[in-house]
Formats: structure tokens, C-alpha cells, sequence
């Protein structure tokens, strides 16, 4: 595909460097040279100095021949106009982020698609989305729903008093039969290694596991692992951001007890006559003594999302010194982010990485209609819809003789959840869940074209 991204930023240069792994056509637009000189020199792409909305810049990168161009620049006005020239001068699709949320919620109502802009995207809605999941799957770091829940995924580190660590992927099904969830990623402790489990595989303590679960699966994996559903209410936010807003916002609205600190004074201020129903204090939330006055101890979650990925793994840490359950830090560095179970924080949050996942979708072939990364690891997690055509109809799961780089984890039919057993017979209509390494990924699609 020939895509073009419109900004050179931090969620631009991402896309950049993941869509290049991919072998992707990609041009990268941005006016200020900076911003395109590391991306030029480290990453197999073509880049363009000059404005997005230019139509004379638009057609030096030849958007007449364009399959996608994303505009992802800091300024939604300029995602917004890049998308609508594009779009009139022979762009295929077009994508834009936007921090107005409210746009998203009332797209069709709007009719953005009538301007020529086909999706929009929202990186702290995305981020805000993704906090308000693990809080309510607290024991889990990680988590993905497919279809309101119906399947969801999550990791989790396995305890020792996890009921099948020792045991094979095939003895742990044997011995508890009926189970509602199947393993698709496996990392060793201590390794960056991602393992796709079979059946020969043994579950071993410490390993960071990934299941794939139906609605009635997920009480039966907390019994299984030794994990405790912990009741959480009362959480205290760090940072007064746009993240920090909605999710504040968000919870109040699911009945949670929530705490906002914010260091600036007048933007403290905004904050509460924006949130009535949130206790929002005025103070360093770097100061231990401080937050320990505002009864620290006494929160369920801590969530950190100040601009400054130090200050949020730092409070977080102290959080968790003081007995917080649940804490969460939003980083911008990656290299923090490959770093998350070591560092001793529950979870690590990347906006960059949550947009990534949710412009993937619109790259891949096949009919792929939800795509996630796996946190830490180097594996994909994909939904296709089959097709009448596709290769998988009417066959067996067993039969289909898979990449063992992949393994199909569940099946959504007629709005159901259901696992994917070997002797399950995939039907036209279907929602395939696929777990696979990057490798893995063009063969995987050919089944599903």
C-alpha cells in the first residue's frame, strides 16, 4: 500500500517506523526539517518538507495514487483540512486525529465522511478507554475486548499458586475440561522472547501469559491463576491532562470515588467547575508528604498521566509503596514501555502505541476489523470477518494446517463469544480472533482473503 502520513511527530514517526517494518509505500509530510531528519536517516521511507494541506506538497508525494493518507499532526484543524484536499485529489482513504472526542461520538450525526474524511482518531480517548478497562479487569496488566466483551483478551503474570503452572497447555485442558479461555501468547520470564503456545506447551511461574476468554471465562481464570478480583473505587489521577480530564470524567460517570491533582493552580480551577464531582487538589503530586495528607494509602488505583513519563513511573512506584492495588503510568519513551513488569508498575500506557494499534487495522489485508499489539511482546492479535470465499469456510480448525507462528483463539458467531477448539468448523460470517507473530502476518491473511 502507498500511505501517506501527514506529521512528523511522536504518534507520525511510530506509524512511520511500524508501517515500514511492514514493507509499506510510506511518505512522511511535515514543515519543520527536524522533525524529518531522524526519520529519513533510520527508517526506509520517503520523506517531504512542507505543509499537508498544500496541494502542490500533496502531489509531490502523489496522493493521486495514495491508498491512504493519515493526518496526525498536532493540530486537528491540519488533520482535518490535509484529509478533505486529500480525499478531492485521489486519496483512497483518509484518516484524522482529532482531540475533540465529542466528534467521534457524533461522526455520522456530523457527517464527517461527506467532507472526505473516512475514520477519526483520538489517542487520549483511546488512552482513557483503555485505564477505564483495567480498572474494571484489575488483576490483569493488560486487556482488549472484541464485541463489547464478548471476547477479551488480558495478560497476566502467572503466580506459583497458579492451579496448572508445571502443567502442558493439553494436561491443563484435560484436567480442567469445559474451560471457557485459551493461551495465544507466551513470554518467559527474563526473556524477550513470544512464544505461541501448543499443546506440549508448560505453563511455567513467572510466565506473562495471554489468554483469550469468553464473558464466562474470565471468573474461571481468576480462580485458576490464584488471582483475586480486586474491588477498586477509589483512584486518584496525577495530571490534569486531556487524559486525565476525560478519564476522570469517565469514571465519575461509572460511579467511581475519584482524585485529581493537578500542579497548575488556574488550570486546578478550570478542572473542578469541569468536574463537580471530582475532589480536585492544587498540589506537587511529586511530593510523597503531600500525597500521603491526601490519604494515598487509602486509594484502590493510581494513575499517572502527566506529560513527563519519569514523574508518572516515579509517583507510581511511591503509590505502590504505600499498598496501592492497581497503578498505571502513561510513558512516551519505549524503551520504558518494553520495560513495564521489571520496572514493578501494574501497567505502562503509550498513546502512540494505542493509536498505532487502531490505524493498523485499516492497513492490513484480508477483512481484518479490530488489531491490537501485544504489550512486551512481539506478537499481533487480529479479527478477521470471513468471507464466503475466504479459504477457512467450512473447515476445520485442525485441518487447516496453521503456521505454528500463529494459533486462532476464538470465534464470535451471531454476537457469541466461543473458543476455538481443534475440531471447530469455521462458517461464512464468522469473526476470527488470530494471535501471530509479525512474521507470520501475510500468511495468515491469505487464509482469510
Amino acid at each position: 500500500m502507498k500511505i501517506i502520513i501527514a506529521g512528523a511527530g511522536e504518534v507520525g514517526f511510530h506509524l512511520a517506523k511500524l508501517l515500514s517494518y511492514e514493507s509499506q509505500d510510506i511518505t512522511l509530510i511535515d514543515n519543520v526539517k527536524d522533525s524529518l531528519s531522524y526519520a529519513e536517516t533510520h527508517l526506509d521511507i520517503r520523506v517531504l518538507k512542507g505543509d499537508c494541506t498544500s496541494p502542490s506538497v500533496l502531489k509531490d508525494a502523489h496522493i493521486d495514487r495514495a491508498d491512504m493518507l493519515i493526518g496526525v499532526t498536532s493540530s486537528e484543524t491540519t488533520n482535518i483540512t490535509a484529509c478533505f484536499i486529500a480525499k478531492q485529489m485521489g486519496a483512497k482513504k483518509t484518516i484524522a486525529r482529532i482531540s475533540n472526542t465529542e466528534w467521534i461520538k457524533n461522526k455520522d450525526e456530523i457527517g464527517f465522511s461527506t467532507f472526505g474524511i473516512d475514520e477519526l482518531i483520538s489517542p487520549e480517548s483511546l488512552a482513557s478507554a483503555e485505564i477505564e478497562l483495567l480498572l474494571n479487569q484489575s488483576a490483569f496488566s493488560n486487556t482488549y475486548q472484541f464485541e463489547d466483551g464478548v471476547l477479551t483478551m488480558f495478560g497476566i503474570k502467572l503466580p506459583r499458586t497458579a492451579l496448572f503452572v508445571g502443567k502442558t497447555v493439553k494436561e491443563a485442558a484435560e484436567v480442567y475440561p469445559g474451560i471457557e479461555f485459551i493461551p495465544i501468547a507466551i513470554q518467559r520470564f527474563g526473556t524477550q522472547y513470544t512464544l505461541i503456545p501448543r499443546g506440549d506447551t508448560v505453563y511455567k511461574e513467572g510466565d506473562q501469559v495471554y489468554f483469550l476468554t469468553t464473558l464466562e471465562g474470565v471468573e474461571e481464570v481468576y480462580k485458576l491463576t490464584g488471582k483475586i478480583r480486586e474491588d477498586i473505587k477509589n483512584v486518584m489521577i496525577l495530571g490534569g491532562s486531556k487524559i486525565g480530564f476525560k478519564t476522570a470524567r469517565e469514571l465519575c460517570r461509572n460511579h467511581f470515588r475519584v482524585k485529581l491533582i493537578e500542579s497548575n493552580k488556574q488550570k486546578a480551577f478550570d478542572l473542578a467547575d469541569m468536574l463537580p464531582n471530582v475532589l480536585v487538589i492544587n498540589t506537587d503530586g511529586r511530593n510523597v508528604e503531600l500525597l500521603e495528607e491526601e490519604s494515598i494509602q487509602d486509594m484502590d488505583a493510581f494513575i499517572a498521566v502527566t506529560g513527563n513519563s519519569e514523574t508518572n513511573i516515579m509517583s507510581c512506584l511511591v503509590a505502590k509503596s504505600k499498598g496501592v492495588k492497581k497503578t498505571i503510568a502513561l510513558v512516551e519513551n519505549m524503551d520504558y514501555f518494553q520495560l513495564s513488569q521489571s520496572i514493578g508498575i501494574d501497567t505502562l500506557i503509550n498513546k502512540k502505541l494505542l493509536a498505532a494499534n487502531d490505524i493498523f487495522r485499516y492497513i492490513r489485508k484480508g477483512e481484518v476489523v479490530a488489531m491490537t499489539k501485544l504489550t512486551n511482546m512481539n506478537a499481533e492479535l487480529l479479527e478477521f470477518v470471513v468471507s464466503s470465499s475466504s479459504f477457512v469456510v467450512d473447515k476445520t480448525i485442525r485441518s487447516l494446517d496453521f503456521t505454528r507462528s500463529a494459533i486462532i483463539g476464538g470465534v464470535i458467531r451471531n454476537g457469541n463469544g466461543l473458543i476455538a477448539t481443534p475440531n471447530f468448523v469455521i462458517k461464512s460470517g464468522d469473526r476470527v480472533v488470530v494471535c501471530c507473530l509479525p512474521h507470520a502476518i501475510s500468511k495468515v491473511e491469505k487464509y482469510f482473503n
